[in-house]
């Protein structure tokens, strides 16, 4: 081999070795990408619309908006939805979203309504479009009509070939991979879907969803809905299950007499700052008030929160504080009783039957 030749080769060598490092580091990158601001608010809506909270998901369409999602995205998200979570909650995110986008625009805030659909010109019918689509997102061969199901009842399979795969997902508002990320997060915030969800992990996967994406779904899934659904994805992707009840979790029951002439007054306090200590505080998970049938001065509380941080923050909360201040003159007597759960466990199914 010549001196040439061999320089020749050694220079090679060394544009493959740096092209490889740089592929590696592509990679690591990807794995390692975060979900944007845009993304996250994407997971928030589409869960919270799945499950039905208006209150928490006009929240998340103002954020959503305020992060740069267009009308016309959020429009499109919603559509998306009614597939997976039904008309009825399809449609009443939609009249969510009108009231904030109207809201705004009387607020003077200028929201871009954002591109709308091309029309599809590529001459294929709607299921093959669609069967089409359902190969690309899960790379592998797609059969008509599909096994099973679509053999058992065509109709529903040219539903979800025809509809689902080809006129929504073939809106190109939309990427297949924020379709996926929207599916995902209404499937994981849903019971009992979870064979769906498995498959939408996978084809979100094809999408380039990272398993660092998928664990930050998660993680907003326990924030807006709550432990036990973000633990599906979780298990899915074999990552760590957060414990349901926590080793500091905190029972308490409160003994309170009060006096006579205020037990009306005292009451009506009590059950506003209950109602908003569980519904706005994620680790409130129980306040339930009572009195005795035979002397109603004598109050009972049963109390549980999900560690001792989140009860020391409850004491700060403002409607505690309107509690706490304007009650003091109605309470006689007050004794906090702290409880050892003997089966911590069952705690999860106690409210399941309401």
């Amino acid at each position: 081999m010549t001196k040439t030749s061999k320089v020749i080769k050694w220079f090679l060598l060394l544009l493959l070795t740096i092209n490889m490092n740089s592929m590696n580091a592509q990679d690591n990158s990807n794995a390692d990408q975060s979900l944007t601001a845009q993304q996250q608010r994407i997971v928030s809506i589409s869960a919270l619309t799945a499950v039905g909270d208006l209150e928490h998901l006009k929240t998340e369409l103002n954020n959503g908006l305020d992060a740069g999602l267009t009308i016309n995205e959020l429009k499109e998200l919603l559509v998306q939805l009614y597939a997976y979570c039904g008309f009825p909650r399809n449609l009443n995110g939609i009249n969510t979203l009108m009231k904030v986008v109207e809201e705004r625009k009387a607020k003077g805030k200028q929201d871009i309504t954002g591109k709308e659909a091309t029309p599809v010109t590529n001459g294929l019918d709607t299921y093959e479009r669609g069967r089409k689509t359902l190969e690309t997102l899960t790379k592998t061969p797609q059969v008509k009509p599909a096994p099973g199901f679509g053999e058992f009842t065509p109709q529903i399979d040219a539903f979800l070939k025809e509809h689902l795969f080809a006129d929504i997902f073939d809106s190109d508002v939309f990427s297949y991979q924020q379709r996926e990320l929207i599916t995902i997060s209404a499937l994981a915030s849903m019971t009992g879907v979870e064979p769906q969800l498995q498959a939408h992990i996978g084809m979100g996967k094809n999408t380039g969803i990272t398993e660092k994406q998928l664990e930050e779904i998660a993680r907003l899934i326990e924030i807006h809905i709550n432990n036990t659904q973000a633990n599906t994805i979780r298990k899915m992707i074999g990552r760590p299950l957060t414990p349901l009840i926590e080793p500091d979790m905190m029972v308490r029951i409160s003994e309170i007499e009060i006096v006579p002439e205020h037990v009306e007054e005292y009451i009506a306090i009590l059950k506003e700052e209950a109602g908003a200590s569980v519904k706005i505080e994620p680790g409130v998970i129980a306040i339930f008030p009572m009195s005795q049938k035979e002397n109603p001065t004598q109050i009972r509380i049963v109390e549980i929160y999900a560690n001792k941080a989140t009860y020391q923050s409850h004491l700060q909360t403002p409607h505690f504080q309107h509690y706490k201040t304007t009650t003091q003159k109605m309470v006689k007597g007050l004794k906090l009783i702290d409880m050892n759960s003997l089966d911590k466990e069952a705690m999860i199914e106690i409210f399941k039957k309401l």
